[in-house]
């Protein structure tokens, strides 16, 4: 069991699910945060913690088809090449190391801006 952050992240990027992380396995791109499934350990702190409901347990997101989506997205944001990247994100072991990516994954990066 892990966790997906869902689309109502998308240009939210609020960040009080990073601050309770307490394995920091969620990681910025540039418009929504993924979690890195490889290194939740699914305590949940972030799913009480999101202002906008964005986050689910993956058993709920198997049932509701555009969590699906979002479930099969956040894999491909660490075991896909980013846009303007050679290689997949993989395991870093943590997304303190890397700071902000500035890059989503090309469904996140194909809806429309929020207002």
């Amino acid at each position: 069991m892990t966790y997906v952050i869902g689309a109502d992240c998308i240009d939210e990027l609020d960040r009080s699910c990073i601050e309770v992380c307490p394995v920091d396995c969620i990681y910025v791109g540039g418009r929504k945060s993924y979690i890195n499934a490889s290194e939740c350990i699914d305590c949940g702190a972030c799913e009480v913690e999101c202002p906008v409901s964005a986050i689910v347990v993956d058993r709920v997101a198997r049932k509701d088809p555009e969590l699906t989506v979002h479930l099969a997205d956040s894999m491909g944001f660490f075991h896909q090449p980013l846009p303007g990247r050679a290689a997949p994100l993989g395991n870093p072991g943590g997304a303190s190391r890397l700071g902000d990516l500035g890059v989503d994954t090309p469904l996140v990066s194909a809806q429309p801006a929020s207002s």
